[in-house]
């Protein structure tokens, strides 16, 4: 598969991934682009064209990057209520535990050491920061990992049009809750210091109105 990454990806394109040699550089080089507040979903050669991208961009990026490097490229959706958007993470193991990649326009959104046991866990790792503008916490589940090598023929790095395609897959694989009904009836607001730490620098026109 390396060999057809390589053959689909321009020179500059390759030069990009050949810095991007461990997880925690890929997730630095997200960081570094601007969160795109639009509705348009861009591909691995889009992204780099028009330097932004968000949550979803952004974990197809990071996985693509991880193949790379050695990884299979895994998406997980985390699933919240209906009061706040989804989020995507670009999923890996080393060794027996779970880390993550991923674009957000939250801070406690993004990166995870390769030091949780499950997927399960590394999802839970989550739950304090994942919450709406109104403050309110909002994660319920997530997906089973998706692997976009199922969409090889696709090519996924470089054509816009294979992002709605696994959109819809992300949408019809098997979903997990993390709680039951009565448990989310008594969930909490977040704190006011910890809102704030979380929307750090954040692009307001970017988030989610409940």
């Amino acid at each position: 598969m390396i060999t057809r990454l390589q053959f689909l990806l321009h020179k500059k394109e390759l030069k990009v991934f050949s810095r991007l040699t461990s997880p925690v550089k890929i997730q630095n080089f997200l960081d570094s682009l601007p969160y795109s507040d639009e509705e348009r979903y861009r591909c691995l050669r889009s992204v780099l064209l028009d330097n932004k991208a968000h949550c979803y961009d952004g974990a197809v990026f990071a996985a693509a990057a991880l193949q790379m490097i050695g990884f299979p490229p895994l998406l997980v959706e985390m699933l919240p209520n209906d009061r706040d958007d989804d989020h995507i993470l670009a999923v890996f193991r080393q060794g027996k535990c779970w880390g993550a990649v991923a674009k957000s326009n939250f801070v406690g959104l993004r990166y995870r050491e390769p030091v949780y046991r499950s997927l399960r866990e590394l999802i839970m790792s989550y739950f304090e920061s994942y919450y709406n503008i109104a403050g309110e916490r909002t994660l319920l589940g997530y997906t089973a990992p998706l692997n976009l090598n199922r969409f090889g023929k696709l090519d996924w790095l470089i054509h816009d049009s294979a992002m709605d395609v696994i959109g819809d897959a992300l949408n019809g694989i098997r979903k997990y809750r993390i709680m039951t009904p009565a448990m989310t009836r008594k969930l909490t607001c977040v704190d006011k210091r910890s809102y704030k730490a979380g929307l750090l620098g954040s692009k307001q026109s970017g988030l989610f109105k409940p």
